[in-house]
């Protein structure tokens, strides 16, 4: 992608009212993101990283190094959603599960809540919890590993 284009990519973000802007090429990817003035700007460091003296940054996406997902022995039981994890209903409440507990089919496992809804996730399969992927109170992705199951 051409600098001009850019530049011009970088004019129309701070412009708008959008605070983020992504465009794919081929295989060539920049994210434009603006940032308030006065705050700091956090930057992967890349040589092919573009810096710009302006609010706005682009930053190529494709610098930055794919994301490599461990391989657990078991079954994974991932996030249906986003949202963030929680492990018992409540604050200093009992957890739903524990490393180690042996769960059945359709066990509450844990709550994920999204946009103010508490939701139960629920074991898919019985088995013994080999692991807990996620830490108490943190964001989760769709499609994230939460547990695994053997």
């Amino acid at each position: 992608m051409d600098l001009r284009k850019l530049k011009k990519l970088i004019d129309l973000v701070e412009a708008s009212g959008i605070a983020e802007l992504e465009i794919t090429e081929g295989e060539e990817k920049v994210r434009i993101a603006k940032t308030p003035a006065g705050a700091p700007m956090m930057m992967a460091h890349a040589p092919q990283m573009l810096q710009m003296a302006a609010p706005a940054a682009a930053i190529p996406v494709a610098a930055a190094a794919p994301m490599e997902e461990t391989v657990h022995e078991g079954h994974v039981v991932r996030s249906p959603m986003v949202g963030t994890f929680y492990r018992a209903p409540a604050p200093g409440s009992k957890n739903f599960s524990e490393v180690g507990q042996t769960v059945n089919a359709g066990d509450t496992l844990c709550i994920i809540e999204a946009m103010k809804l508490l939701n139960e996730i629920e074991a898919d399969q019985g088995g013994v919890i080999k692991a807990i992927l996620v830490e108490n109170g943190q964001p989760v992705e769709y499609g994230e590993p939460l547990f695994v199951i053997a």
